[in-house]
């Protein structure tokens, strides 16, 4: 532990000597074994530095906000909060996982009970400083806390944090008490809060006070009809033709559909879960990766950190590996579920040949650990002569260090997030799409060797060397790629190079070249964010998964015609809605609460899924107003509180259901506007029901 604290140390040395010190609080923490004793030792902490001196600055004006209804300061409406900054970048995997953890935090400690965590959007890449960008990432990821774009890293650089993710917990009056670096901190975050939350509140310093919470939500598409956020694609060969598999991540659920885009099997459903079953009942959370061998589909269920299986004659949905919970082994050699994994995020079938025995091998590109993993379907004889029994799921590529290091060694190379993979079988090779590094590189499945293709940097520690260059080699840049597929066709790779929003080609010799795409994540341009691509049969048709325009787009290679696949359900009754349910309610001048609460009756044949997450959210028309809740439950009352006034206003409500028929399950958005008039005589407490008729 260091010594006491200099009385008004900058916030940049306060912050360095946090960081110091809560890395050994940790391992004392961790000595111990008694809640009582580690209580003891987290107050002793908070005593210490709460009369620092220091406050932090506070958030600059003129920053873009999201999930509030206007900016927020520490100073006024964060007075009296435990204030916990999360510094992260929307690409970061490690950023990804606290956020999972912040929301488990989030449900046990409310803003009410006086904690608010606040996302600072520091951007690692140029394409993150994008508001717009950020807001499709917030709402991918269903962050419904306060986040601000720290566009210019000012807030970064004045409480000089180094890496992401960071988080910074300040006390009521602004004072920094404690610094979380990586991730894994929920336990020891809870902990610092409970006891933060009970000193403070024994001093009278913690407020129960409301914030202008406004949830996000004018990115996303008017229709839940087609996809949202797919995240990546595949192509099924079948006896009835060409199919695509679609990881429809936003809607946590897996959609086939023919070349026409009729969906044929949608696979899950829009709520997510960790589920086996069958088709209708399986639940998956944000999938990425999926890939076909024979009737059987294999997922990369990224959130539930699984590889599960599609048995498209069984009609089954099963697990093959992980647990359901994010693991940090870096080694492997479990058998099936009981290998824990760290957000798969893509999946490809090599068949392995070994003493003219073909096995197929299911390669999985694993974010988490920043490794490539193998799953052996049936009993292996992999590199050097080492065995591996069916079922078995183990690491065979990466040191698990975050690096962009090239080695004839597999486990001394170091990958940087792959995101994306391709087999090319003919040349026993895998390429990958390794995003932080925003490089190409390739794995020699005879020997595992990792080499360069292009795109990144020389120096396997800069993981900054990005941009919109065409080249070979190194001096091809890329921005975060994501996704990559090979043409068996004309010989190329194709890229998904996400955040410079193109379509790019590479030859096996490290040629990099832009093929489609303007380089601007606008709906009026090509692509916004595109993840994944998938080649026809023939080698003459590109689909590519343009993530944040919520669709699937189709390119002719031929003549480079570019077109967006609509996707239609082959049952006509599961069409959304547009229509808008309008309500007069009248309360009193004076102000009171109206309690409103919604009976849904269908006349097609739906009905309510019962195992669904049926929620409203609500949008309040000022900051006057007060909820209870901006989102519950279909089955609470939306409550808000009104003041004093004499005019009109309109609060918008959005029911987001599961509506289901005889054989599947679709998602409906019922919105609904309430005109709310005053009139002096009329009651200060409202309650009522409406029915909203669905045909």
């Amino acid at each position: 532990m260091c010594g006491l604290v200099n009385a008004k140390m900058n916030t940049q040395d306060i912050i360095e000597e946090l960081t110091q010190v809560c890395i050994q609080m940790r391992l004392h923490l961790d000595d111990l074994t008694e809640q009582k004793e580690k209580q003891t030792l987290i107050l002793k902490h908070i005593k210490r530095f709460e009369n620092s001196g220091t406050e932090a600055l506070d958030f600059p004006k003129g920053l873009e906000w999201f999930n509030v209804s206007e900016g927020l300061s520490l100073a006024h409406n964060l007075k009296g909060k435990i204030v916990l900054l999360d510094f992260f970048t929307y690409c970061c995997i490690n950023c990804m996982h606290v956020l999972a953890e912040l929301e488990e935090v989030e449900k046990k400690v409310s803003m009410e009970d006086g904690l608010v965590v606040i996302g600072i959007h520091s951007a690692k890449f140029t394409n993150e400083r994008n508001s717009k960008n950020i807001l499709s990432a917030v709402q991918r990821y269903n962050i419904m806390h306060p986040v601000v774009n720290d566009v210019t890293l000012r807030m970064w650089d004045d409480m000089g944090i180094t890496c992401w993710p960071t988080l910074v917990m300040l006390g009521p009056r602004g004072q920094p008490l404690a610094v979380f670096v990586g991730e894994d901190h929920k336990d020891e975050i809870l902990l610092y809060t409970k006891v933060a939350l009970a000193h403070f509140r024994s001093l009278n310093q913690i407020s129960n006070h409301s914030l202008p919470l406004k949830p996000a939500h004018h990115l996303l598409p008017s229709s839940k009809d087609g996809l949202l956020f797919p995240g990546k694609l595949t192509v099924l060969q079948s006896e009835q033709g060409t199919k695509l598999v679609i990881s429809d991540s936003g809607n946590n659920r897996i959609v086939i559909v023919n070349e026409h885009g009729k969906m044929e099997n949608v696979i899950g459903g829009c709520s997510q879960g960790f589920k086996d079953g069958n088709f209708k009942n399986a639940k998956f959370n944000s999938p990425q990766g999926v890939c076909v061998l024979n009737n059987i589909i294999y997922v990369a269920d990224n959130n539930n950190h699984a590889i599960r299986k599609i048995d498209l004659t069984e009609k089954t949905v099963s697990t093959v590996a992980g647990t359901g919970s994010q693991g940090n082994d870096r080694s492997g050699g479990k058998h099936s579920t009981d290998q824990a994994l760290s957000s798969p995020w893509d999946v490809a079938i090599y068949h392995h040949e070994y003493k003219d025995i073909v096995v197929p091998v299911l390669l999985i590109a694993i974010a988490g650990t920043h490794q490539i993993w193998a799953l052996f379907l049936e009993d292996t004889v992999w590199w050097k002569e080492k065995k591996y029994t069916a079922g078995t799921c183990a690491a065979i590529v990466g040191s698990g260090r975050e690096e962009n290091r090239n080695n004839n060694y597999p486990h001394a190379a170091g990958l940087a997030q792959p995101s994306g993979i391709a087999v090319v079988q003919e040349r026993k090779a895998a390429f990958f799409a390794d995003s932080e590094s925003s490089a190409i590189r390739q794995l020699h499945l005879d020997s595992g060797q990792v080499s360069a293709v292009c795109g990144g940097h020389m120096n396997p520690l800069n993981l900054h060397a990005f941009g919109d260059v065409d080249g070979k080699g190194h001096s091809a840049k890329l921005q975060h790629p994501l996704g990559i597929t090979w043409n068996h066709s004309d010989k190329l790779l194709y890229v998904a190079d996400t955040y410079n929003h193109k379509i790019k080609s590479v030859n096996i010799t490290g040629q990099c070249k832009t093929l489609f795409g303007h380089g601007k994540p606008d709906r009026t341009f090509t692509f916004n964010e595109p993840s994944d691509l998938a080649v026809s049969p023939d080698g003459n048709i590109l689909y590519v998964a343009d993530t944040n325009n919520h669709v699937l787009k189709i390119i002719d290679l031929k003549n480079k015609k570019i077109s967006t696949m609509e996707i239609t359900s082959s049952h006509s009754l599961y069409k959304n809605t547009n229509n808008v349910f309008a309500f007069d309610v009248t309360l009193n001048t004076r102000g009171g609460e109206l309690n409103v609460s919604f009976n849904i009756i269908f006349t097609n044949g739906l009905k309510l899924d019962e195992n669904a997450p049926q929620k409203w959210q609500v949008s309040l028309p000022a900051n006057t107003w007060t909820a209870k809740s901006l989102t519950d439950r279909l089955s609470t009352p939306v409550s808000v509180k009104l003041p004093e006034g004499e005019t009109c206003e309109q609060l918008s409500i959005v029911l987001n259901i599961i509506a289901c028929g005889a054989d599947v399950c679709m998602p409906l958005q019922l919105p609904i506007l309430l005109n709310v008039q005053r009139k002096a005589d009329a009651p200060t407490v409202v309650t009522e029901e409406k029915e909203l008729v669905i045909s």
